[in-house]
């Protein structure tokens, strides 16, 4: 049998999702840090997971392949060609782009599922959207703050909303900080429930019987 750190192999790495402003005016201070949000992420051995879009998320994925990251976006285009021509989004810095054909609110649901946590930066209403799933699904989210947009509200949104969905929010200015915190809820939450879902299945799959 193996043991605990063994049957860790036995499921995908963490993947971290950066969600936030993908247009509108970005100051070069708040781009910077989330150029170093997408590079901690991929030094931490993590997937970054974005929604394929320019803005914010885009610096994260240039942090993060300049650390030598993998990343995956997923997109609102049903191919690369509506991709880059009918949303302008960008296509280098990906090792794949899952092509939803869902349209620009259709794929947030797919996006944030994806991921094991997901960290908002920024945002205007596509990125409120995304929170909004994300805590009634109860994921394990970041927030970055002094990114301005809607992250410097996301309290109040919450305290208004006065709702328990089982999320977990952190929130943090520093990059790093902020996934230490969230590191330390993966390994205290996320994992055992990895651990216990693969526990006894056998890791290649079984073949269908139909």
């Amino acid at each position: 049998m193996k043991s605990v750190d063994d049957r860790a192999g036995d499921f995908p790495r963490m993947t971290v999702g950066v969600m936030g402003s993908a247009g509108g005016t970005l100051d070069e201070a708040v781009r910077g840090k989330v150029y170093r949000l997408g590079h901690a992420i991929a030094k931490r051995g993590c997937v970054l997971i974005t929604g394929a879009c320019p803005g914010l998320p885009h610096e994260a994925v240039k942090g993060a392949k300049q650390a030598g990251g993998i990343v995956v976006g997923i997109s609102p285009a049903l191919n690369l060609e509506e991709h880059v021509r009918k949303y302008s989004s960008p296509s280098r810095g990906y090792d794949a782009i899952v092509y939803t054909g869902s349209g620009l609110m259709g794929r947030e649901v797919e996006n944030i599922r994806s991921c094991d946590m997901v960290i908002f930066a920024g945002g205007r209403s596509g990125t409120l959207g995304e929170f909004a799933i994300a805590y009634d699904e109860a994921k394990v989210i970041g927030v970055l703050q002094t990114t301005g947009g809607i992250t410097e509200h996301l309290r109040d949104i919450i305290a208004m909303m006065n709702k328990d969905t089982g999320a977990l929010v952190c929130y943090d200015t520093d990059p790093d900080g902020l996934l230490n915190q969230l590191e330390e809820i993966y390994i205290k939450v996320i994992k055992p429930r990895h651990l216990k879902v693969t526990e006894g299945a056998d890791p290649d799959g079984e073949l269908s019987p139909f």
